[in-house]
């Protein structure tokens, strides 16, 4: 299973960016779709946003509102979550996430690999 290792989360007052990074073993970018879930205290895991293989992009548009951007680097192996204008409902850990490709995207159940969490805190 590809181990996957999330970075960059912390606290900052709302407006703020944070840009959140994920390390995965070596070409695992290149051949799965990669994903940003968060988990909010007492809430279900949700999708932000995912990038498939050859870079097409979805994102739950309720929940960034055109505020956050994924991205990735195939050579590295790494994928970010650029996180701007960031509100205290962002408030979440956020995991990254791969899965084959041709699965949903969107849907929690077709990720195989996932990464132990980075918490993210907005509060002024």
């Amino acid at each position: 299973q590809a181990q996957l290792v999330e970075s960059g989360g912390g606290l900052v007052q709302p407006g703020d960016s944070l840009r959140l990074s994920c390390a995965a073993p070596l070409r695992t970018t290149m051949w799965y779709t990669m994903a940003w879930f968060r988990q909010a205290p007492g809430k279900e895991r949700e999708f932000v946003a995912a990038i498939g293989r050859t870079g097409s992009r979805t994102y739950n548009i309720d929940s960034v509102k055109g505020r956050f951007t994924i991205s990735k680097d195939d050579p590295k192996s790494k994928v970010f979550l650029q996180m701007d204008k960031l509100q205290p409902e962002d408030t979440a850990v956020y995991y990254c996430a791969a899965a084959q490709p041709g699965k949903p995207s969107k849907e929690i159940s077709s990720y195989e690999n996932w990464g132990q969490g980075t918490q993210v805190t907005v509060s002024s």
